[in-house]
């Protein structure tokens, strides 16, 4: 009776799964960005106006007890420390309400994603780019169509969505072999096509 509990279970999660993923789907190359208005960690909303002089914008979605998002945080900072001087802004977007966060979850993480907890994390972690919380309603990963975190969107100076996905193919520490944020990135500054948009 437990497995065929079990087995029910799981045929509805990956229903609602699969409901969610036609409901809020990732946005398609070439849309244009939606506006959000979210608090950072400044204490201070934002929106797309306030990065209007941005040529390169990555609405970056992330987290605090992600061990895969917490895998990419130095990288995703030596980005920004790289790129920024050349006219990119990387916005980190936290998608999860932290009330919804399993026990179990959290037993791979020193954190979890309370927007107090981002703070801290930004702070132990020294990020120089803005950390905004959608938790709460999550209507920003929604509208973008997040489905994971890390997830990136490279948006160019008209905010036309030129890449969306992963940062690299790394499937040990060390051993990616394409930078596919870099090259979009690369690319958009360029004004040129991203060879592998998606």
């Amino acid at each position: 009776m437990k497995t065929i509990f079990k087995s029910l279970l799981l045929i509805i999660l990956i229903t609602k799964m699969a409901y969610a993923a036609d409901e809020y789907p990732t946005l398609a190359i070439e849309a244009k960005a939606p506006d959000f208005l979210l608090k950072g960690i400044d204490n201070k909303m934002h929106s797309l106006k306030t990065y209007a002089a941005a040529k390169v914008l990555i609405v970056y979605f992330t987290c605090n007890h992600c061990p895969t998002a917490q895998a990419y945080e130095d990288r995703i900072q030596k980005i920004v420390n790289t790129y920024k001087p050349k006219g990119l802004q990387l916005v980190a977007i936290m998608p999860n309400d932290d009330k919804a966060v399993r026990f179990d979850e959290l037993g791979y993480t020193d954190i979890s994603d309370s927007f107090a907890e981002m703070k801290m994390r930004a702070k132990d972690k020294k990020y120089t780019y803005p950390y905004l919380y959608d938790g709460a309603t999550q209507t920003t990963a929604q509208k973008y169509g997040a489905v994971a975190t890390p997830h990136a969107y490279v948006f160019d100076k008209a905010r036309t969505l030129k890449y969306v996905g992963r940062i690299d193919d790394e499937e040990r520490i060390g051993k990616q072999k394409t930078q596919d944020l870099v090259d979009a990135i690369e690319s958009v500054l360029k004004n040129e096509p991203v060879a592998v948009p998606v």
